[in-house]
C-alpha cells in the first residue's frame, strides 16, 4: 500500500494574497494594473480590475494567466518562441482560446506543482512581469 501527500489546491486566500502583492508592488512603482488569478483547472479564483489601468488590461491579464497555466512557463520566456520561425509560431491556432505572449503571466507552483497562474496587465511588460513576481514570492 503506497501512501501520496494530497497537494493543496490553490485556495480563494491564496488567490487574495497574490492579488494584494501584484497591487502593491505595482502601486510601489506608480502603475496602475489588472490582476487575474486562475486555479489549477483555469477557472478564475480572483480578479482586479484597475479603472485607471489601460481599458483592455483585464482581458489581458486573463489571457497572460491562461498562457503561463497551458504552457506552464513565465509569458517573458515565450516571447521568441511565438515569433516567425519560433518554436511556437503556429500554438495559438492549436488551443480553444487566442494566447497573448507578452511579459506578465506566471505559473504558481506549490510543492514544485502547478496548481494556478497569475495574469498582470496594465503596465510595461517587464514591469507587469515583476509584479507578478512579487505576488508569486509573496505566497511562497
Amino acid at each position: 500500500m503506497s501512501t501520496t501527500t494530497a497537494l493543496t489546491p490553490l485556495t480563494t486566500q491564496d488567490a487574495e494574497i497574490l492579488v494584494a502583492a501584484a497591487r502593491r508592488a505595482a502601486e510601489a512603482a506608480g502603475a496602475t494594473v489588472s490582476i487575474s488569478v486562475l486555479d489549477a483547472g483555469g477557472h478564475l479564483l480572483a480578479f482586479r480590475r484597475d479603472d485607471r489601468a489601460v481599458l483592455i488590461s483585464g482581458e489581458t491579464s486573463t489571457r497572460k494567466a491562461y498562457t503561463a497555466l497551458q504552457l506552464d512557463a513565465p509569458t517573458a520566456d515565450l516571447v521568441d518562441a511565438v515569433q516567425p520561425g519560433g518554436l511556437f509560431h503556429t500554438l495559438p491556432t492549436a488551443l480553444d482560446r487566442p494566447l497573448l505572449f507578452i511579459a506578465g503571466g506566471l505559473p504558481v507552483r506549490r510543492g514544485g506543482r502547478l496548481i494556478g497562474a497569475i495574469g498582470v496587465g496594465g503596465g510595461a511588460p517587464e514591469q507587469d512581469h515583476a509584479f507578478a513576481t512579487a505576488a508569486v514570492e509573496a505566497l511562497a
